[in-house]
């Protein structure tokens, strides 16, 4: 059923038809069931417990394939999960396990040697059918994704059990486990647990594509600067303190420097904020604390070359009570209460921008690399603090890109719908006669350029190496991103952040493209 819900998903493109497949399935499934999919749905998959080279080794023995004709299938298709499935012999009848049973399964056999997991692999692709056996290799994978988003699940959800979008969303937060809870208690109206570390959905902004004075009249509206950083909240329940990432990860433990805020935050406390790289108050490049990011051990001299803070941006709950209702000036009024009270340079009251009209207010934004952000934030001070992506009262203004004119080197085939075509590329900038590769690009065209791209790899590839073909230096792109800072790991010693390809330079040849000069005297100007 699972399975059937997944290919719908994926075959669907109207969205009412995503929503009815997926309130079809909380209809039908067993609340085993439903767990697990809300769980899956909102990010929360099994550990892998397998790598994919076994998965392929084991595959190309099963059906006996020669591993290097199993690699050209898999480069072919582009996902792992598809190619064995695809492989394997169809099935006319699937299997009559539940999801429940199989994600369970896989945690069960964490702990056991390889031969007892390959016998299980093994025997549940000769039971399962095409679409299910897919389904099943990306749960042992760890890259479950779905093209549907977290509020369309909560939105069925809400249909289903009939509670609030915004109840639900809250409810289905946090460090629940789908092992241990039960349907009716994740979303009962009154859960008989309470969970002191849930966070809130957080509330996002949409880019604005318009000039701001079609927003109304100025003092309707809080500026702040758009800091670059980790989206996160800080919660004090309980006498305990939490650090939550947007993407729902407990990182309590990454920054230690927060400790000092369990001592002083009142209790039911919720404050939301961007974590960066603080000194006296100001915010660093968010490069810095890049340093620390991924560390299992933070030391004594993480911790005094990239000290980390949170910038406050709004109060979400206040003495155990939920104030998400209040207006956002009423919410900044009593966070700047808290700020000042609890007076530590771990916690930073994110300014609000002062401005009297559209133009200089568009002077400021203009200086936000100075400050280290990308822009400007616009919030309706009147707004309340709603979840998820919502248009109308909170805009991001963000400044433009940084650029840069490079030549295409190599060429990799995509995956999914991409999978057939080359659309993974890296590029290079020019040192003298040599060309110097610096990053690489995946989005940023039509898929009819794409396609244009694709038909002069395959006409113009020089070698092979793997999956990657070396491709004549003659396609130029400018390449934008949103910052820039020196790398160990890069030959030309530098990474960008965040690269896409934001014009195909079809005017310009190849002798004309920036040069790795170029790119340090950026990294000068906009890598501090």
């Amino acid at each position: 059923m699972f399975a059937e819900l997944v290919y719908r998903l994926g075959t669907h493109t109207k969205t009412n038809d995503k929503l009815d497949a997926i309130i079809k399935y909380f209809a039908e499934a067993a609340d085993r069931d439903k767990v697990w999919m809300i769980a899956l749905f909102s990010g929360r998959r099994p550990r892998r417990t397998i790598s994919g080279s076994k998965l392929a080794v084991w595959c190309s023995e099963l059906i006996g394939l020669p591993l290097w004709l199993f690699e050209e299938s898999y480069h072919t298709v582009g996902d792992l999960s598809e190619t064995i499935a695809l492989l394997i012999p169809e099935k006319s009848q699937g299997s009559d396990k539940s999801l429940s049973w199989y994600v369970e399964k896989f945690q069960q056999m964490e702990k056991s040697d390889e031969s007892t997991k390959k016998e299980f692999i093994i025997q549940s692709w000769n039971e399962l059918n095409s679409r299910e056996r897919f389904v099943f290799n990306k749960l042992l994978s760890s890259t479950f994704r779905v093209g549907v988003s977290q509020s369309m699940m909560v939105n069925a959800l809400a249909r289903t059990v009939k509670l609030e979008p915004s109840i639900i969303a809250h409810r289905i937060s946090g460090n629940w486990d789908p092992s241990t809870t039960p349907f009716n208690e994740l979303l009962n109206s009154r859960p008989a647990i309470t969970d002191h570390s849930k966070p809130y959905p957080f509330y996002l902004a949409y880019p604005l594509e318009q000039e701001p004075a079609l927003l109304g009249e100025p003092d309707e509206w809080q500026a702040e600067w758009k800091w670059d950083g980790i989206r996160g909240q800080i919660i004090k329940r309980n006498g305990l303190l939490f650090v939550w990432s947007r993407g729902e990860d407990l990182i309590t433990d990454k920054f230690p420097e927060y400790i000092t805020l369990a001592e002083k935050l009142p209790d039911g406390t919720v404050i939301d904020g961007e974590i960066l790289p603080v000194r006296n108050g100001q915010a660093l490049n968010f490069n810095v604390l890049q340093t620390r990011i991924g560390r299992k051990n933070i030391t004594k001299k993480h911790l005094e070359e990239a000290p980390a803070g949170i910038f406050a941006y709004d109060l979400l709950e206040q003495n155990g009570e939920d104030i998400r209702h209040l207006p956002l000036q009423e919410r900044r009024q009593r966070l700047t209460a808290i700020v000042a009270d609890v007076n530590l340079p771990v916690l930073v009251l994110s300014p609000v921008i002062e401005f009297h009209s559209w133009e200089q207010l568009a002077a400021l934004r203009i200086q936000a690399r100075n400050n280290n952000s990308e822009g400007l934030m616009l919030k309706r001070k009147s707004s309340s603090y709603q979840v998820g992506r919502k248009r109308g009262d909170w805009w991001k203004w963000k400044i433009d890109p940084l650029t840069i004119d490079a030549v295409m080197i190599y060429a990799q085939k995509g995956t999914g719908r991409r999978s057939n075509l080359y659309t993974d590329y890296t590029f290079a900038v020019r040192d003298g006669d040599k060309l110097v590769s610096f990053t690489k690009a995946y989005s940023g065209l039509t898929d009819k350029e794409f396609a244009q791209v694709d038909n002069f790899v395959k006409r113009n590839s020089i070698e092979k190496f793997g999956p990657v073909r070396t491709v004549k230096p003659e396609l130029v792109f400018e390449i934008a991103f949103e910052g820039i800072a020196a790398s160990n790991r890069h030959k030309s010693g530098v990474a960008l952040r965040f690269p896409r390809m934001s014009r195909w330079r079809k005017d310009k040849p190849p002798e004309e493209i920036n040069t790795l000069e170029d790119l340090k005297k950026m990294l000068e100007i906009y890598g501090k």
